[in-house]
């Protein structure tokens, strides 16, 4: 068997990293200026002689799939360890290279992660719908002891997604399908904003490709118009800001084409009749700042009733904050603004892979919607609604309601009073038969806010259970699977109970001794 120490002749040569490298090594040096490369040069000799004689299915040599992934996530940010995985994300899946040998060479780390990436990619099942749910499972728990084999599971997919023509055009369908479904949505739930939309755009292209072709020509076409509206609003809000001394970068953006095929879609409107397909970003110094900015730009232009958003007391579940407004601009057009702190900026661009990216330390962070996720997840056997109950999570925002001693939970957007009494502990959920939202008795089809203190009631009896109407207004897929289980255990004991009284009569009828049979343990 082939071993890393006969895959290096690296360590008889000497000289500068292989020109391939280069990109990878420019892209990580921009973010970590006085770090070593020794780890992502070593990891690249060893992947390039490990995929030596593979080639991908469009001809070229496979090496070139591992250096495009560890780009990726140079770009965005990350440490050494986890590019130096990335080099090396296949190459235990694909060649006779073993998670010992990257463990031997390169530390526990980076064999952790690549075994993580690796284990992914293991799962062989009858049906694609169970080989789906498995591998996704597997990728939750994954995720829960290191996000970074999320991360290059992310960027592995994107460049897949980048080189997807070669593949048979029902192949394609597929990955892209699964790729607006859940990949693109778990990006967005870590915050990688940028990643998300590169996924949400190829997906879009490859499922869609002539809606995608005529909507790029529209949004091609309106360019130069947008481009001089954007450049007179930018230079307006430029000047109200330094009349404030208050120091801001201010960009124009426009909306990338998929959201803008959902705006269309869900609000039944044709291209010309989408406002908002151009913002402003506002990045300053402080918060104090943000708000002062928000003040001048409101003095300014005014402010669309219902459009005011503030994530900066109140941020988003992947830790995203910003101030939303939208204005009537100039000429009369509503003008979507974001305005921000340049920390708040870093982490809404890379979300929670700025971690890794500007600080020190390896430990993952704690994220509400993943452990919830972990928590229900385990209890739902049918890969079919698996999927759909991870499908449904992974799209919803989050809101957060309080305890009465002030616990924050986090719930699905839509939750009622009975996905937070399930929230806060099954039995609870079980026995709930009615709540209290910030003082005031409401019913249990209550839609909550974020802001809320709910107080559930609670059952005294024991025989307390759920009830089945539940199940047409609640949002959580934790209250969901709890109250299925509940009914489905309740049907297990009718189905007992009644198997045991056939039994009994047809013992009497034979005249054989009911309790001896009963009780026996083969009744058990």
């Amino acid at each position: 068997m082939a071993t890393v120490t006969r895959l290096l002749p690296w360590r008889r040569q000497s000289g500068s990293p292989s020109d391939e490298l280069t990109p990878v090594i420019a892209s990580f040096r921009r973010r970590h200026p006085k770090s070593s490369t020794a780890a992502m040069t070593k990891a690249f000799e060893v992947a390039r002689l490990a995929h030596s004689q593979q080639t991908r299915k469009s001809g070229e040599g496979y090496i070139n799939h591992p250096i495009a992934v560890a780009k990726i996530v140079a770009d965005i940010g990350l440490d050494e360890t986890t590019v130096a995985a990335a080099l090396l994300h296949d190459a235990v899946e694909d060649t006779e290279i073993t998670v010992a040998d990257v463990e031997r060479e390169f530390g526990s780390e980076v064999a952790a992660i690549v075994d993580g990436v690796t284990k992914l990619e293991r799962i062989q099942f009858d049906s694609k719908e169970a080989q789906q749910a498995a591998t996704m499972r597997k990728m939750l728990v994954a995720m829960a002891k290191d996000l970074r084999v999320l991360i290059i599971k992310l960027a592995d997919r994107l460049h897949n997604m980048r080189t997807i023509a070669a593949m048979p055009v029902d192949k394609q369908q597929r990955i892209a399908s699964e790729t607006l479904d859940i990949y693109a949505p778990l990006a967005h739930r870590l915050g990688m904003q940028g990643l998300k939309q590169q996924l949400e755009d190829l997906a879009f292209a490859s499922m869609y490709p002539k809606r995608y072709s005529e909507l790029d020509h529209l949004v091609s076409t309106r360019s130069p118009e947008r481009d001089v509206y954007l450049a007179k609003a930018m230079a307006e809000v430029r000047a109200q800001l330094a009349d404030l001394n208050i120091d801001a970068d201010v960009t124009g953006r426009g909306k990338h084409l998929w959201s803008i095929y959902e705006k269309m879609i869900q609000k039944g409107k044709e291209f010309d009749e989408i406002f908002d397909i151009v913002a402003i970003r506002v990045v300053v110094d402080s918060v104090k700042d943000c708000y002062a900015a928000l003040g001048c730009i409101h003095g300014k232009w005014k402010p669309i009733v219902g459009r005011f958003k503030d994530y900066v007391a109140m941020p988003k579940f992947n830790l995203y904050q910003s101030l939303h407004t939208t204005v009537i601009g100039p000429g009369g057009k509503p003008l979507e603004i974001q305005i921000r702190t340049r920390e708040m900026h870093q982490r809404a661009e890379w979300g929670v892979a700025a971690h890794w990216a500007y600080k020190d330390g390896n430990e993952t962070p704690d994220i509400d919607w993943l452990n919830r996720i972990i928590d229900w997840q385990s209890d739902v056997v049918d890969p079919a609604q698996f999927m759909e109950n991870l499908k449904t999570d992974l799209d919803q925002d989050e809101i957060f309601v309080f305890t009465p001693k002030g616990r924050v939970v986090a719930l699905p957007l839509g939750s009622c009073p009975v996905d937070f009494a399930y929230s806060v502990h099954t039995e609870i959920g079980n026995a709930c038969i009615g709540a209290r939202v910030n003082g005031r008795l409401v019913p249990l089809t209550h839609q909550l806010k974020s802001g809320d203190t709910c107080e559930i009631f609670t059952s005294k009896v024991e025989t307390a259970s759920p009830s089945r109407e539940w199940l047409e207004f609640i949002a959580s897929p934790k209250a969901r699977n709890k109250i299925k289980q509940w009914f489905s255990r309740e049907r297990r004991e009718d189905l007992i109970e009644a198997g045991r009284e056939e039994l009994t009569r047809e013992l009497r009828k034979e005249r054989l001794p009911v309790n001896r049979v009963l009780e026996g343990p083969q009744i058990e």
